[in-house]
């Protein structure tokens, strides 16, 4: 049994959909992120950067229990355990981790600072909003020229790489998105969003999301908690 500790995020829902994928129990763990539970000593203890997802796996490579944070680091732990999602030759397993750290350090961190900008930001500035939304169209339109020339993200094959990207455009339209321009991308979403295993994953924690932010939660996620010395 895996316990996933998670939250109805993009990151969050990696780690699902690759779990739903790979056809592994695991037990959901919900780390309240709104009210603060990712700086409880417990979550620190397995992720010490007080960010979800993370795992502990009661049957490690070594047959012991293991921790393991960081959504990317987890993807690919758990393709190593099954053998799958990860290519089947060292070209093709560079190729996808390639494409995997492209979404780490990239898709991810990019559209979530457009999100940021667009929606929670306490004040719209107008210089952070189109530089992150012009990044975020940037990166759909490098999303968009790779899926044009091949099914998946890193190939012929659905990897960790696509797993780990589809997430994060899910909510295109709140990233100043029009889809309408990215007509590859779409297709590869909608093929993707159409496996019954990611639309199982999608839908872990997703009732537990809150559709409003107060200002407490505000500052727990964006302000001095989550600044704070610990």
């Amino acid at each position: 049994m895996i316990d996933v500790y998670s939250a109805g995020t993009p990151n969050g829902h990696k780690v699902h959909i690759m779990l739903e994928e790979c056809g592994l129990p695991y037990r959901v763990q919900h780390v309240d992120i709104g009210a603060g539970d990712q700086f409880k000593p417990n979550f620190l203890a397995i992720s010490p950067n007080n960010k979800i997802p993370a795992i502990v796996d009661a049957d490690g490579p070594d047959g012991k229990p293991i921790s393991l944070f960081e959504s990317g680091a987890i993807l690919i732990y758990l393709a190593s355990k099954v053998g799958k999602f990860l290519g089947n030759t060292d070209r093709e397993k560079f190729t996808t981790l390639e494409w995997l750290m492209f979404q780490m350090g990239g898709v991810g961190p990019m559209l979530g600072q457009a999100h940021h900008f667009r929606i929670y930001a306490p004040e719209k500035i107008d210089y952070a909003v189109n530089r992150y939304t012009n990044e975020a169209k940037r990166l759909y339109g490098v999303i968009d020229r790779q899926v044009a020339k091949m099914p998946y993200l890193a190939g012929s094959e659905y990897t960790v790489a696509d797993i780990a990207t589809f997430p994060w455009l899910r909510s295109a339209q709140n990233q100043g998105v029009d889809w309408a321009e990215f007509p590859h991308a779409k297709r590869w979403f909608d093929e993707i969003a159409a496996r019954p295993a990611v639309q199982r994953g999608v839908e872990v924690l997703a009732n537990m999301r809150r559709p409003t932010m107060d200002d407490k939660q505000r500052d727990i996620l964006f302000g001095a908690t989550q600044y704070a010395k610990r």
